[in-house]
């Protein structure tokens, strides 16, 4: 069953000039859902959509969150938020998100948008288009998905709306000086001028939201003779961390639409974000494997999960914890201007010019100081086997400023660690088109060209943290102590807390790294991107009215890299390496619309999809040498030659409409991958590689780097519907249910022929269900989305992407509100939410040698309590 929600009825109104107004009713849950089976039954192509329930005013707290309720659409959580999609069991690399109808920048590290740039109270709907259509530029393999902000002469008058939440986080303030509640505030004004030939939107939106969170990870698994076993599995270490963020984000948009004749109109929509984070955390970590020596293990337990034998408690001696007081800074900016420009030249051709251009800047900073005891402790360690977070019980007081001292308790040679990792991604874009109405089996002809350029650059400056006076341990000074932060949920009382950038600034230096893993993340991708498209519009009759589209694309890139290469054996001396390449890729599509009577549709999309390779992978960075024992090169680094995921993809889908607010839907899609990207060892010519002076005995040696291979298939079936409860029975007048659940399997191999890795992002089940009640003025919804076990892409060490095992969960969430229909406080109504109501964490495995999985991580992020004003006149 279906969660979508499209709240607009445009209705046709004929102004003074003779122009057609779109008059714009929004009437909350109910109408939504009813607008949406509409678009779902009108449209050409098979596609899910969304839009706010009023003006400013999107049923969820994001627009990641609003999206991941449709069919075949996931969300992966990010510190406790949605923040990218998975399609159709595909990653987020897969798919292409527009605003407007153009592709984005993006402040992640490659092409897949980060939703929480993009305030749900600026974003007026949302379409994914689950299959190719000509005319779509830019679309993505698994998906597309278009953000849509408002049209001012689509409204019928002057419209202006303020919204007002506070916040609250459940689990409390983690670490001092952080607040645990919040706010976001947001207004929309939107009007018309000049005999409604100008149209003026803006639009506002503040975020100030706290986030805290507890975590605990392991550092693995292993066998170990001294728990007394030599079968059962120890943990290899702990990590226990209590984090605290401020997280603000300010939201504009802007929008001039200009209409001087029924021939002719012009609109520049405008977008900007600025999102500011600042993270501390703190905690301990400690290892307790049979690689540290020293170690001693007493009174051990045994237990039993997922059919292995785990130690379950121990008191283990010997531990070094190393206290970590850390803090992450993130500044991102994000903004898009487009200018559309629609002509009717004549009767039968209309013609578009569309240029836009959009820009995402990313700056960060991850400190990270180290503290410690110097002498060695003895902890009592007793673990729930099932989620891994341990009671840890130590000797120690680690919260004594008399205990603990600024240092390298974990021996690792440094006292601290500072990364800057910084992202730009600058892309233009020219667009025409024409289109032209045409008789008899086909119904118009679009026809355009499109150009895109893309510019994403990458670098990380990354330098040693090291104590002044020959890094000798400091006591913590007592200006810069603050209030223990506690680690409670783990068994710990409390540790040192301090002023963090205010130690680092007075008592250590900073000193560059050079690492060739630091060289590798420099890079610059460029591409340039030349589309033609034609495309037929389809309504005839075959047995049965039919209608949709058929269609190409003409497809030209232009790709290339610069970064470094790097002899490992001789860092100082860096090379500029350049290299890219071209290609093109033709592709056709289908979409039929069969009407079968009784309200019944059968629809059929095919085509050609692809998905160009991530732009890390396109880097031109590597990093070699010549062994001197053998005399061969060998390396790692990226590809700039990569051509694009490629898939053939077919869509079959039935529909059943009851009413309006009443639809069954059962579907099914195959994709199958011609292509796919994995790392692969490959001959290479190393003669302009930098080398230290060892000859080697040929310039052919191997690189291991990304490279097309062979793809494989994924395939699904979804099943959506939408009850409006009086159909069943008048008494049920108000209430209804929505839902949707789709399965999804895969045969790709995406670490190459022969291995057994997940496909990133594939969750077998995704389910949605959402129960709601509406009628005179009350509204109350309850919603359920759930994903099954996946893998997920996140931040891993030294700022890298990475992959992890990600548990599946599922996530309630509850909304209650009230609105004035009339008497002096019309347009005013209030909301309360409840997001995450059942506490759900985020949890990660490990995937051990025989198959089986033992808990990695274990966060809770809280619930997050709303209560809000909206009011519209």
């Amino acid at each position: 069953m279906s969660g979508t929600a499209f709240a607009q009825d445009a209705s046709g109104t004929v102004a003074a000039d003779g122009n057609t107004v779109q008059s714009v009713k929004v009437s909350g849950i109910r109408r939504g859902i009813e607008d949406a089976i509409s678009v779902k039954k009108n449209s050409e192509s098979i596609v899910e959509a969304i839009s706010a329930e009023d003006i400013g005013k999107l049923p969820d707290v994001s627009i990641a969150e609003s999206l991941s309720r449709l069919p075949g659409v996931a969300a992966q959580r990010v510190a406790g938020r949605a923040q990218v999609l998975s399609i159709r069991g595909l990653a987020p690399d897969f798919s292409t998100t527009t605003l407007n109808g153009r592709e984005q920048a993006s402040t992640g590290d490659n092409r897949s948008v980060e939703y929480d740039q993009y305030p749900s109270e600026l974003i007026n709907g949302a379409t994914v288009y689950k299959t190719p259509d000509g005319s779509l530029v830019g679309q993505g393999l698994s998906g597309t998905v278009d953000l849509q902000t408002v049209r001012p002469l689509e409204f019928p008058g002057r419209t202006m709306a303020l919204n007002v939440r506070g916040e609250k986080n459940s689990i409390g303030k983690q670490n001092a000086g952080f607040k645990d509640k919040g706010y976001r505030v947001s207004g929309i004004y939107i009007d018309q001028f000049n005999n409604r030939t100008l149209g003026v939107a803006v639009g506002y939106a503040r975020l100030d939201s706290p986030g805290q969170y507890q975590k605990w990870s392991s550092w693995g698994y292993g066998t170990d003779p001294k728990t007394g076993s030599a079968t059962a599995l120890a943990n290899q270490g702990n990590e226990v961390d209590a984090g605290s963020s401020k997280q603000t984000r300010d939201g504009l948009m802007a929008v001039v639409q200009w209409r001087p004749s029924r021939d002719f109109q012009s609109m520049v929509d405008t977008y900007y974000s600025k999102f500011d984070s600042d993270t501390t955390i703190r905690g301990m970590q400690f290892g307790t494997g049979n690689w540290m020596g020293g170690l001693g293990y007493k009174n051990v337990v045994l237990g039993q999960n997922n059919g292995n034998q785990v130690v379950q408690s121990a008191t283990v001696s010997g531990i070094q914890p190393v206290l970590r007081n850390d803090l992450n800074t993130t500044r991102d900016k994000l903004f898009a201007i487009g200018w559309n420009n629609k002509l009717r030249m004549t009767d039968e051709w209309t013609g578009i010019a569309d240029f836009s251009y959009s820009k995402a800047d990313r700056n960060d900073m991850l400190l990270e100081t180290y503290s410690g005891a110097a002498t060695t402790d003895t902890a009592t360690i007793s673990r729930n086997l099932a989620t891994g977070v341990p009671q840890i019980g130590t000797g120690l007081n680690y919260a004594d400023a008399n205990v603990v001292k600024l240092s390298d308790p974990g021996g690792w040679g440094q006292d601290g660690y500072v990364k800057y990792p910084k992202v730009s991604d600058k892309l233009k874009s020219a667009r025409f088109s024409a289109k032209r109405d045409l008789d008899g089996m086909f119904s118009n002809l679009d026809v355009g060209v499109n150009f895109t350029k893309r510019d994403k650059t990458r670098e990380s400056a990354e330098l040693l943290v090291n104590l002044k006076n020959g890094r000798t341990p400091v006591s913590i000074p007592s200006q810069y102590i603050e209030s223990p932060t506690s680690l409670g949920f783990a068994g710990i009382p409390g540790i040192m807390a301090y002023d963090i950038l205010g130690v680092v600034n007075s008592l250590y230096n900073q000193t560059p790294k050079i690492h060739q893993d630091i060289y590798n993340k420099d890079w610059l991708v460029s591409e340039k991107v030349s589309t033609a498209y034609a495309k037929l519009g389809i309504d005839t009759v075959f047995g049965l009215p039919v209608k949709g589209n058929v269609g190409v694309q003409a497809i030209h890139t232009q790709q290339s890299s610069s970064a470094f290469n790097v002899d490992t054996n001789n860092l100082n001396v860096p090379k500029t390496a350049e290299e890219g390449a071209s290609y093109n890729d033709f592709l056709p599509s289908l979409n039929l619309n069969f009407d079968a009577g009784n309200e019944q549709h059968i629809r059929v999309g095919a085509g050609k999809t692809m998905a160009r390779a991530r732009l890390d992978q396109l880097r031109a960075s590597s990093s070699a040498s010549v062994d001197t024992t053998k005399l061969l090169w060998s390396g790692s680094g990226g590809n700039p030659n990569l051509k694009p995921w490629r898939a053939n993809a077919f869509d079959l889908s039935y529909e059943k409409y009851f009413d309006k607010g009443t639809y069954f839907s059962a579907a099914t899609f195959y994709k199958k991958l011609k292509t796919y990207i994995y790392d692969q060892v490959l001959p290479y010519d190393f003669t302009s590689y930098p080398n230290d002076g060892v000859t080697p005995k040929s310039n052919i040696g191997t690189l291991t780097r990304p490279a097309n291979g062979t793809g494989g298939t994924i395939k699904g079936v979804e099943l959506s519907g939408s009850l409006d409860g009086k159909i069943l029975w008048s008494g049920l007048d108000g209430f209804g249910a929505t839902g949707s659940i789709s399965r999804t399997s895969s045969e790709i191999q995406p670490d190459g022929p022969g291995t057994s890795g997940a496909l990133p992002g594939l969750s077998r089940t995704v389910s949605n269900v959402q129960f709601f009640y509406e009628k005179s003025g009350w509204s109350a919804r309850v919603t359920r989305s759930e994903r099954s076990n996946f893998r997920g892409e996140v931040t891993g060490f030294g700022a890298d992407r990475a992959f992890t095992d990600i548990k599946g969960a599922a996530q309630v969430d509850f909304q209650f509100g009230y609105e004035f229909k009339d008497g002096a406080y019309k347009g005013l109504s209030f909301l309360a939410q409840v997001i995450n109501a059942g506490n759900t964490a985020y949890q990660t495995t490990t995937t051990l040698a025989d198959g089986s999985k033992q808990p990695n991580e274990y966060t809770r992020y809280g619930r997050t309590m709303l209560l809000g004003l909206n009011y519209k006149m």
